[in-house]
């Protein structure tokens, strides 16, 4: 019996049977009646998008990690989807929405294990949706925000650590920002501060969450490796984008002219990014790459995260722009400096990303921005970046202490050398070498080390590979 997984199987079982008990929460008539058809349906359709989003972050992150470790990566991504759903039902969203203890906190008893969260709309929250639909989307946001944070520590850390550490991250960073941003008593947002869809909530807290693991767990042996497979960052750049529109316009609450106001600014920021980034490594003497346009049009949706339902089609243009500049500058100092090894670029991506959106957010806003002769907004914004930066990073720090405590978080330099597909995982994706190996071992014709030169070095490999897939052989 593995011992360490034997808590949290108990856990589950524990909230499992408790769930058993919650009664069916009862709709009258007259509740139903104030449902709104029509937003009922586009959220229902934006909360789908939203979750696509953490399968499209595993193609995106596993894309670039090195070959060893790209099922371990896509599995920290995707194991996000089940333990943040299960927290979600049993205290998280009411910690997140449940009613403010003065505006800092949710009561926990609130909606705890979901009672009271039905098919009913809530005056507060959700007033022409169901407040179940409202809480399902909300949990997407929850799910992927955790996720994020994983491509700074990729390559390097335990399973069992990191699946202990996204439950206190959730619990205690990620429902907190939440509360302060989006509930109706919520103090930032009782201040005035705009976060559209997640500017601060989502990306700036896993940016700052990523800059502290990747200084906590230090650099990998050997930090620099080739991407796995740079079409799996294009197929997960395309799934992002496309949930993106979930996660902005789904933001609105309802099927409204805000939303296709939201859905709008999203793609154009998204496609001014990823020009802006390619074009820039252009000016700078850098090769125009794939992976760089994939990473430019994520920074834009980042970017564009708070200010979707505040800003014009233009300033969507241009926040896209200057931020695919700054995070591409971060990008390259975090780099050159070496000192920090965040492995995917997590927070020059999604923490400067997420910093520059809501800095310009407080310039452009519609009314408020300092464009429009107001300066309140734009200083809360700053103030807003000094509080959740201060807080996301030292809590996160200190949570990663915690679970270091408790499970040791960094895996041994043996079992780094060998990848984590295989150490954590006994998985591993298998390369083009083991297929065609394994192919002639099947036809009786061994791979001498020559074959897999002359594989590697001419033409003959992908057509060899199409002859192999195309007779049907088992690869």
């Amino acid at each position: 019996m593995n011992r360490k997984f034997l808590i949290p199987f108990v856990a589950l079982a524990i909230i499992s049977v408790l769930l058993i008990f919650v009664p069916d929460t009862a709709t009258s008539q007259e509740a139903l009646a104030a449902i709104n058809g029509a937003d009922t349906a586009w959220m229902l359709m934006a909360a789908g998008l939203v979750l696509l989003m953490t399968p499209g972050l595993s193609f995106f992150y596993g894309g670039m990690v090195n070959f060893r470790n790209v099922v371990s990566t896509m599995l920290q991504s995707f194991i996000s989807l089940g333990v943040v759903s299960v927290l979600w039902v049993a205290v998280g969203f009411s910690l997140a929405f449940g009613d403010s203890f003065g505006g800092i906190i949710g009561n926990p008893m609130t909606f705890g294990l979901f009672h009271g969260v039905g098919l009913a709309p809530d005056a507060a929250l959700s007033p022409t949706i169901p407040l179940l639909l409202f809480a399902l989307f909300q949990l997407k946001f929850a799910i992927i925000t955790p996720a994020l944070i994983t491509g700074s520590f990729a390559e390097r850390i335990k399973f069992n650590g990191y699946l202990l550490f996204i439950v206190l991250f959730t619990l205690f960073i990620y429902t907190p920002l939440a509360h302060w941003t989006w509930h109706p008593e919520g103090f930032l947002r009782r201040l005035g501060v705009l976060d559209f869809a997640g500017g601060t909530v989502v990306h700036m807290s896993a940016g700052f969450a990523a800059l502290a693991a990747a200084v906590f767990l230090g650099k990998r042996h050997k930090p620099h490796s080739a991407p796995a497979n740079i079409p799996y960052v294009v197929l997960g750049t395309g799934l992002l984008w496309f949930g993106w529109f979930g996660f902005n316009a789904g933001s609105a609450l309802s099927a409204s002219p805000l939303a296709v106001k939201a859905f709008a600014t999203t793609n154009f920021a998204s496609a001014a990014a990823m020009l802006s980034w390619v074009f820039y490594d252009g000016v700078m003497g850098r090769k125009i790459t794939a992976l760089g346009a994939c990473i430019g049009a994520v920074v834009g949706l980042v970017a564009i995260t708070p200010a979707a339902g505040f800003v014009t089609i233009g300033e969507s243009v241009f926040i896209g722009f200057a931020a695919a500049i700054i995070s591409n500058i971060t990008v390259h100092f975090f780099n050159r400096k070496g000192a920090i090894d965040d492995t995917l670029d997590v927070f020059p991506c999604h923490g400067v990303g997420g910093i520059t959106g809501m800095v310009l957010t407080g310039v452009f806003a519609e009314g408020v921005g300092l464009v429009h002769g107001s300066a309140h907004t734009f200083l809360l914004h700053l103030l807003a970046l000094v509080i959740v930066g201060v807080f996301t990073f030292g809590g996160s720090y200190l949570l990663l202490m915690a679970t270091n405590a408790l499970v040791p978080l960094r895996v041994r330099a043996e079992e780094e050398e060998a990848g984590l597909d295989v150490s954590q995982h006994g998985e591993k994706m298998t390369s083009l070498d083991e297929r065609i190996a394994e192919y002639l071992e099947l036809r009786g014709t061994p791979m001498a080390s020559t074959n897999r030169k002359r594989f590697r070095r001419t033409a003959d490999q992908p057509r060899f590979a199409y002859s192999c897939i195309s007779s049907n052989a088992t690869l």
